[in-house]
């Protein structure tokens, strides 16, 4: 798949993984959070990356879960009022 940035979900599970970790990754470079907290999701991002080669829906549970901590920690951050709602 190209990395584009398609507005519209997927019919293919991997188009719509690729898109979801592409949206991940944003998220983590703008998290306001320590430079080693941004360096330890996105190794964590890598690893979700490279699972998603071998067995896509593995990675998509692994993809969930990680987003659901992300969000704990986006609004357990003294500065998540000041967080936008997506780009």
């Amino acid at each position: 798949m190209a990395a584009d940035d398609r507005l519209t979900r997927s019919e293919d599970p991997e188009d719509e993984l690729a898109r979801r970790l592409r949206e991940a990754h944003r998220r983590v470079r703008a998290l306001p959070a320590p430079a080693e907290t941004r360096q330890r999701l996105a190794r964590r991002l890598l690893v979700i990356c490279d699972l998603s080669k071998r067995d896509v829906e593995h990675a998509a549970a692994r993809l969930e879960s990680f987003l659901i901590q992300l969000d704990v920690l986006i609004f357990d951050t003294e500065s998540a009022g000041n967080i936008a709602e997506g780009d």
